[in-house]
């Protein structure tokens, strides 16, 4: 099985030793992605724009090891406070509700940055291809 491993530049991916995604075989992951864009968190205090963006993130990286949209199968979203899970999941909706992966959201004490408001990570299976 061949196992890809690639990073996207992020702030803590060479300091905490950690790939963006991987892929190992028929399956690709995604490491927990935020609202920073060039070591800057994005959309503060906003959670769903930030959603949209952490998902724009974790899509884009999987479309580097060849999976779309319609090969997720599951997300899981951490959001820090429960006050927030309507509107991330209409958020999550608006991007993966046609797909329908299957889907864990928590409520955490706290994300890396205090200005982060929710952290996403997907999987993907890709079958043959």
């Amino acid at each position: 099985m061949t196992v890809t491993r690639l990073g996207s530049g992020g702030p803590w991916e060479s300091v905490y030793g950690y790939a963006r995604v991987v892929r190992a075989g028929d399956r690709a992951v995604t490491a927990g992605c935020t609202s920073t864009v060039d070591g800057v968190v994005t959309h503060v205090g906003d959670a769903a724009a930030q959603t949209a963006q952490a998902l724009r993130i974790a899509l884009d990286a999987l479309a580097e090891v060849g999976a779309g949209p319609g090969d997720v199968v599951r997300t899981r979203l951490y959001v820090t406070d429960r006050t927030y899970a309507d509107e991330v999941g209409r958020a999550h909706n608006a991007v993966l509700g046609a797909v329908r992966p299957v889907a864990t959201m928590v409520v955490v004490a706290g994300l890396l940055d205090p200005d982060h408001l929710v952290e996403v990570e997907l999987e993907a299976y890709l079958g043959d291809r």
